[in-house]
């Protein structure tokens, strides 16, 4: 705990304060976000996908995602970061990965707090939280992107052609994922399909908490479960297994 404690401070340092304004950008790159895919669909279309307020349909959708694709980009280069300090005996592989898992997550539920805890506020019609499906779902994305970036630290390692391929193969996720629509209003057969994407369901259990009135048709999210913890499952064996050459200059 000591050791975890102590990579967490340095990595808090190493990411926000190294930087002006460190903490203020992890606001502002969601924000952002939300704020452009608000501009361009509301010059397209008169409402949104669900509910009433552009910003609450596309920051529900791009904050559920986050919890995973945030987590995983941060976790990937997790070892190649601290690979001075694997050199001591107290310091496992492991303990780098963790410490910036309890980061990125605190970082990302405090971004989810502010960014849509302003929207919501400033929404005319007032709305009813439902917390336990808003944490599964954060909770499900987050150990998803864990396992996830399990399986890449040592795989970047082993295969300089993996990184590559893993990044083109990642890229689209962000558009396939239900941020910016829907998946349960696509028609058969291309519903079925986008259902096989995990996230989809992250991102519609997401909402559910913000929307009493979606119904969220398709939604499985012990499929959610199956998948994201048998990717852990396979992250740990092979991280696991591979400490030497996770220790390796």
């Amino acid at each position: 705990m000591r050791v975890v404690a102590a990579l967490l401070i340095r990595e808090m340092e190493a990411r926000f304060g190294s930087k002006p304004g460190g903490y203020v950008w992890a606001l502002l790159d969601p924000a952002a976000h939300v704020f452009l895919m608000t501009i361009i669909f509301q010059a397209i279309a008169r409402a949104p996908a669900l509910g009433v307020s552009f910003p609450l349909f596309f920051a529900t959708g791009y904050i559920g995602f986050q919890f995973y694709q945030a987590m995983a980009t941060y976790l990937n280069g997790a070892v190649k970061a601290n690979r001075s300090l694997l050199s001591y005996p107290s310091v496992a592989p492991v303990d780098t990965i963790v410490a910036r898992y309890f980061l990125q997550l605190g970082t990302t539920a405090v971004v989810a707090i502010v960014v849509l805890g302003v929207i919501v506020a400033w929404m005319r019609t007032p709305i009813e939280l439902s917390w336990p499906p808003i944490i599964e779902a954060a909770l499900v994305a987050s150990t998803l992107g864990l396992g996830m970036a399990l399986i890449n630290n040592v795989m970047f390692l082993k295969y300089a052609l993996y990184e590559q391929v893993f990044s083109i193969v990642n890229r689209p996720l962000f558009l396939i994922s239900g941020v910016f629509f829907l998946p349960d209003a696509i028609p058969h057969p291309y519903r079925e399909v986008v259902l096989f994407n995990p996230l989809v369901h992250v991102v519609m259990q997401f909402r559910v908490g913000f929307y009493s009135e979606y119904r969220a048709v398709g939604l499985d999210m012990p499929y959610a479960y199956t998948f994201a913890f048998l990717t852990l499952f396979i992250g740990m064996l092979l991280f696991t297994s591979s400490s030497a050459l996770l220790r390796s200059e």
